[in-house]
Formats: C-alpha cells, structure tokens, sequence
C-alpha cells in the first residue's frame, strides 16, 4: 500500500493497543490522523511518540461527540471501546454506550462526510462456539445476560446498526471481527492472557491459569491485524470478516512456552474458569484470503519474541503506566483537556 496523498483518517480509540498501532501506518501511509480516546481504558503511553507529528492530531474526549470535529474524514475506524474482560466487566455501562450511542455518532459522522466506515467487532459474538473453527456465517453462542455479555452484546449491536446505515442511508461499511490479538503496548494490567503471563514470568511469580488450561485460542500479531484492518478500509467489502490467527493453541502450552522464553523460576497457579469463558477459538480465514487477499505472515515465535522483550523493557525501565497530565500538555501544546478519574492502560 503507498502513500495515499493529503487524506484524513479518525481513529476513535486511538489511544487504545490496536488503536495506537493502527494510527502509526496511516500516518506511514501519507494520512493525517486524528485520533480520539476517553482514555477509560486507552493509555497516553501509546500515542505519545507521536506528539512531534504535525500530521498527527489527539483529542481526549467521548467518540459520540465527534460531530464537533471541523475535518471532513475519508476513513473512520471504531475501535472504541474497552476490549478486555477486566475493564468491560468493570466499565459495563460505558461498554454498551461505545457499541450503542458512539457507533451511531460515528456512522451518522461518516455519512456527513461519505467516509469508509470501519467497525472493530470481535469473536466475541460467536460466544462460546458450537462450530469449530468459526465461519461468519456462524449465528453463534452467546448469553445475553451473563457477565461477558455487555461486550458481546454491544458488539452484536453495533454491527446491526452498521449494516443498518449501511442499507438506509447508503453508508460505506464494513465490519471485521477480531480474534486475540497481542502485542507491544498491550497493557501490562490488561488482564488478557499473554500479558498476565509474561508480566508473572518475568517477576517469577506463579503464573495464574484460569481452568485445566486445554481451553485453546488464536493469537495474532498486531501488526498482521493493522494491516487486516487496512486492507478491508481499501477494498469494497462490507463483511462481516474475521481477522485473525488461524493457528491454535491450548493456553496451558502458552504458558509453558512463556516460562521457557523468559527463563522463568514462575510455576502455573490454577485457579477456577471465568463464566462463559470459551472452551475453543479459532477464526476460519477463507474470507478475508479470498476477498482481502490478506493473511497474517508473523510467526508466532517471533510474535512472541518481540513482545515479551517490550514487556521486558517496560518491567527494566520502570515507566510509569501512564503520562502525568502535566506531561500530557507539554507534549500536546494547545490541547485543552477535560479532567477524567486516572485511567487504566488497555484499549
């Protein structure tokens, strides 16, 4: 993908992991971003190597108020919305408002502006699936009113809405599901799996497993998902489409992968199995070679590799897990920013 001339991009979420991530290549392919975040769950951190970036603009502030945004946008992307079982079990009523209320504001900003509208669902909505691996042409199985469902729902909401605007006003949408992603800037109390595992095998701690540890999942790079996302915000296809790892793995292997990798002293503490929490995840990726032609290329391994020495670093460098609000102005002169409860690293 070249340098796609002077065109702007809003990423809502774009203080979160996928998000940030996803800020840098438009900004890598000639866009000038505005990225917006409540910083719930999304970490300055993330987007602060960005600060020097004229083509690079932040917003702190609820994504249903993007209306009040001058530019006119070629791409939105949704990605707002806490992604963690932590944090939307913490936050469960701003988790339904970003699959509710904000997916609206920002389809009804996209139609303003004709603008490709991109959703980040998730494998969530397949629930605790009875097909294996998942097609998404799989209704799925999913509680409505357990403790995951306001982020399962949500999701589900969202992409009824999308596809409502979509064939009332002629919006141009699209919708990918993600499956387990990871990666550097994943934040360290995040609380998804590979995080919780390296930062317990790098402090040699036990290692907490959540069941018998056979429960498998999917993982994919990040940067293999940022590049699944770009190449659906260029195509025409309106999906849904999963993205992902199509390589499957127990977690009890991952764990014990993890221990090797960082020389570990940790053992594996077991603890009891989240409600709902999927027996097997494994997204079918015939759609997205066929109509995206794009499938993920970083091995596992390496994956892996590159992050535990992020974390790594993070533990040896002892930064901070968020930029003070003193720094946040210094690095983002003439912002005006609203005062929010101290955030959480995440997104």
């Amino acid at each position: 993908m070249g340098d796609m001339g002077k065109k702007w991009a809003l990423v809502a979420g774009g203080g979160g992991f996928i998000g940030s991530h996803l800020c840098d290549r438009l900004l890598d392919l000639g866009y000038s971003v505005v990225a917006v975040d409540n910083f719930i769950t999304g970490s300055w951190d993330n987007v602060a190597h960005l600060a020097g970036d004229e083509r690079f603009q932040l917003e702190e502030m609820d994504a249903v108020n993007v209306g009040d945004l001058a530019q006119r946008f070629d791409l939105v992307f949704h990605l707002a919305s806490p992604a963690s079982p932590i944090y939307y079990i913490k936050y469960p009523i701003e988790t339904l408002h970003s699959g509710s209320s904000v997916t609206e504001a920002l389809l009804e900003f996209a139609r303003r502006d004709g603008a490709r509208f991109i959703v980040a669902s998730t494998s969530e909505i397949y629930g605790d699936p009875l097909e294996h691996p998942q097609k998404e042409s799989y209704w799925g199985n999913v509680s409505s009113i357990g403790p995951r469902s306001v982020y399962d729902e949500a999701k589900r909401y969202a992409e009824a809405l999308t596809m409502a605007f979509h064939r009332s006003f002629g919006v141009n949408t699209g919708i990918v599901r993600i499956f387990n992603t990871y990666g550097p800037r994943m934040g360290c109390e995040d609380g998804r799996v590979i995080p919780a595992f390296i930062g317990a095998a790098l402090a040699d701690t036990p290692v907490p497993l959540h069941g018998d540890g056979l429960q498998t999942r999917s993982f994919c790079y990040v940067d293999d998902l940022v590049e699944g996302l770009l190449s659906m915000a260029f195509s025409e296809e309106h999906g849904p489409i999963n993205l992902g790892n199509d390589s499957e793995r127990t977690l009890l292997s991952l764990v014990e992968d993890i221990i090797v990798l960082t020389d570990s002293a940790s053992s594996i503490e077991y603890l009891p199995r989240p409600v709902d929490d999927p027996q097997r995840r494994r997204p079918d990726l015939s759609l997205a070679r066929r109509l995206l032609d794009w499938g993920p290329k970083v091995s596992f391994e390496d994956g892996l590799d590159t992050t535990i020495r992020w974390y790594a670093e993070q533990r040896a460098s002892g930064s901070s897990e968020e930029v003070e609000p003193a720094i946040r102005k210094s690095l983002f002169p003439g912002r005006k920013f609203p005062a929010f409860s101290t955030p959480h690293q995440g997104g």
